[in-house]
């Protein structure tokens, strides 16, 4: 899970100056640009790029984010962000979301949303000011509620996971939302749960959050018992749901995700409940 986030140790600095060693996340769009070894770009100036954008330092290397300019050069290659994992070591996947965030940032935050003037960059926080109406802004962070209900005991436990239309064949996850306005989190994870699948819950319990840059979200993990209620899919949202014991589960996402970890964490609590005679 914690290939997401911002490695122990990284300090963020605004105004580092490109070096022989700092570390290059260079963004063809929304791809991420690596070396044909599959390798980050290093160096005071490996590509073309616009937006240079400073990150911070970790272990005495410096790192900075960018977008590619022009076309992608012989000798590099572009993945999706997501493809990184398994190809770059955990600190840079979790820089790579850091960088992935600024940079998107930047490309939608040329000019200001009140007077349409160019924005300057900050000297003391991740911020862009309007130097003419004095706007400020920061880059999006998206809260999701994320809720994995079960019912039953032990091996009896069961798990209610759903589909969405847009996830791979077979693959099923627990419910998620995005908070609205003035909601707390824990409103709006049982507001995803009725609207979602329609089913009452009860216990709530936060229990651990993931940055999630695909392109900006914070995940805010949630267990809850199953209270009541048939399941009832919501239209246009979701395909399928349907209970699945912790013994027979389906496809599963991918195991960096948070909502993996809350359903390897479900899996091991019933049968540790098993093995205490629970």
């Amino acid at each position: 899970m914690i290939a997401t986030s911002r490695p122990d140790g990284f300090e963020v600095a605004l105004t580092l100056t490109p070096e022989a060693g700092s570390v290059w996340f260079v963004f063809d769009g929304p791809k991420l640009v690596l070396r044909a070894d599959r390798s980050l770009p290093t160096g005071e100036a490996p590509l073309p790029v616009v937006d240079v954008t400073p990150l911070g330092t970790l272990r005495g290397t410096s790192y900075l984010a960018a977008g590619l300019e022009g076309d992608l050069p012989d000798g590099f290659q572009s993945i999706p962000v997501r493809s990184g994992f398994g190809r770059l070591p955990e600190h840079h996947m979790g820089l790579a979301g850091y960088a992935a965030q600024v940079i998107e940032f930047a490309r939608t935050h040329r000019y200001c949303g009140r007077c349409a003037t160019p924005l300057s960059d900050a000297a003391h926080e991740r911020s862009r000011r309007c130097p003419n109406c004095g706007l400020t802004v920061y880059p999006r962070v998206a809260p999701v509620a994320m809720v994995l209900i079960r019912r039953g005991q032990g091996r009896d436990t069961e798990l209610l996971l759903a589909r969405s239309p847009h996830f791979p064949p077979g693959m099923y996850s627990a419910l998620a939302g995005f908070v609205e306005p003035s909601e707390t989190l824990e409103a709006a994870a049982r507001r995803e749960v009725q609207e979602e699948v329609g089913v009452q819950i009860r216990d709530l319990r936060y229990q651990f959050s993931q940055p999630w840059p695909f392109p900006h979200s914070l995940m805010l993990g949630f267990t809850a018992e199953y209270a009541g209620g048939d399941i009832t899919p919501q239209p246009g949202e979701i395909d399928d749901a349907r209970w699945f014991p912790v013994t027979d589960l389906p496809t599963l996402p991918a195991a960096f995700s948070i909502a993996r970890a809350l359903i390897d964490g479900a899996v091991a609590g019933a049968l540790e409940e098993v093995g205490s005679g629970k």
